[in-house]
């Protein structure tokens, strides 16, 4: 998707793409008001991404104008689309687009120091979806204002009984590191990313698609340098990012 601020969308084509490169998969930015004008165009597609940006300037409150104007031409073409075997993600602002149209639970809200956090976080995989096979922790880029995740305790139960919790916040290598907290944004319960509809539904307030390569990761140089020395002698050097592997599995999933 692509309109009113969101602006994260051609690192997303890219990452699809690059996950993809070996089946020669194409991915289409559509403007959501191209959508509206066909929505039968929606059956054509397998995977929906919201991705990052600031819809709307965020005047409304993080995704609510977009998820409004989706809602108000498009919840029956969205209806049809989850009814099928199909994904869905909301990355950063699409995440708080996602909570706005009803798919996720919970919201986000102002960060709790009040202030826009960039920086890298480590992540804990805590819930099961296809788009998180095989991966049990990553590490990858925020960059948000609003990315407190508000939810119940009683909610909270829900969604850990059921598995819906997609990453929580950890103390991971970077933050030990760097020495960062590992919750920057004060998100209940340390989530950053939540699922529904059997884990085809992901939200998420980092970027995968901005952690995509190995040399993007702020240990790379530390990395390399012990690759160099001869530390690793066993292992090969990765060249691909954690983040990557989020899309290879969305595409993996219709492999058949």
């Amino acid at each position: 998707m692509s309109g009113y601020g969101l602006n994260c969308e051609e690192e997303t084509k890219f990452a699809f793409e690059t996950a993809g490169a070996k089946r020669k998969i194409s991915a289409d930015i559509v403007h959501i008001n191209d959508l509206i004008a066909k929505p039968k165009m929606l059956r054509e597609y397998q995977i929906l991404v919201f991705p990052g940006g600031f819809s709307y300037g965020d005047d409304t409150g993080s995704g609510k104008a977009f998820a409004n104007k989706f809602k108000n031409h498009l919840s029956k073409e969205l209806a049809e689309f989850l009814s099928r075997d199909t994904l869905v993600a909301g990355i950063c602002n699409g995440f708080q687009i996602v909570t706005n149209l009803g798919i996720l639970p919970g919201a986000l809200t102002f960060n709790k120091k009040a202030r826009y956090i960039d920086r890298w976080v480590d992540l804990e995989v805590a819930g099961k979806s296809p788009w998180l096979a095989d991966i049990k922790k990553l590490s990858v880029p925020i960059a948000h204002g609003e990315g407190h995740y508000v939810i119940s305790a009683k909610e909270y139960k829900i969604l850990n009984k059921n598995n819906q919790i997609a990453f929580k916040y950890a103390k991971g290598e970077i933050c030990k590191f760097q020495n960062l907290e590992k919750n920057p944004n004060g998100s209940e319960y340390d989530i950053a990313g939540v699922l529904a509809y059997n884990g085809r539904v992901l939200g998420m307030m980092p970027h995968p698609e901005r952690g995509m390569f190995a040399h993007q990761n702020p240990m790379w140089s530390q990395r390399k340098a012990s690759f160099l020395r001869g530390k690793y002698k066993n292992k090969k050097e990765k060249k691909e990012g954690a983040g990557l592997e989020i899309f290879k599995n969305a595409i993996n999933y219709f492999k058949k």
